[in-house]
């Protein structure tokens, strides 16, 4: 698996993913007329503007080192929303990191987060987070890969109130470090 910078050829894989990783991650989760109504042609759109314009948001993708197909993506920059508090937990947001439902548990989101843990630090981000929705199971693997839950939230999302968690790293470069500090004990 090979993690790149996303170009807007991307844009159609990306946009599938990004609607298949819904429709299966939040089904239950947010109203199902959403998710059924959630078009990829849309979405390709939006992925294919984003990646050509390069406006502070990094977009990664992971590809299948054999075939090149588009196993996943993520993207990250500034923290969007300060509104969690005077002191926020976090200067630097992950706003997406999917992989599809047919890859998962295989590695390709933790290269992924940690990809763009290592874009956000080489912008000088000491600390990063997301917001997910309280119910996603995806939490689980945030929790290993050492986030912490550090406030919580409700969002309007598609005409119902949907409760959110963050999930934060304060201490991004130590993460790192253990990071590396694990890959150079497996190539021993």
């Amino acid at each position: 698996m090979t993690v790149r910078d996303a170009t807007p050829m991307d844009a159609a894989a990306i946009a599938r993913i990004h609607v298949e990783t819904w429709q299966a991650a939040y089904a239950g989760l947010v109203p199902d007329a959403y998710l059924a109504g959630m078009s990829i042609a849309k979405y390709e759109r939006f992925w294919r503007e984003l990646t050509g314009q390069r406006r502070g948001e990094i977009v990664l993708v992971a590809t299948d080192d054999e075939t090149g197909e588009l196993l996943g993506f993520g993207s990250c920059g500034r923290l969007r929303d300060p509104s969690v508090g005077t002191d926020p937990p976090f200067r630097g947001e992950i706003y997406t990191l999917y992989v599809h439902p047919d890859v998962q548990d295989r590695g390709h989101g933790r290269a992924l987060l940690t990809a763009l843990f290592e874009e956000l630090a080489a912008k000088g981000f000491t600390s990063v987070g997301l917001w997910m929705l309280a119910g996603n199971q995806t939490r689980f693997f945030y929790e290993r890969m050492g986030g912490q839950a550090v406030a919580e939230r409700e969002e309007r999302f598609a005409g119902v109130w949907l409760p959110e968690v963050a999930y934060a790293w304060p201490d991004l470069m130590s993460w790192l470090a253990q990071v590396k500090q694990g890959q150079n004990r497996s190539k021993d």
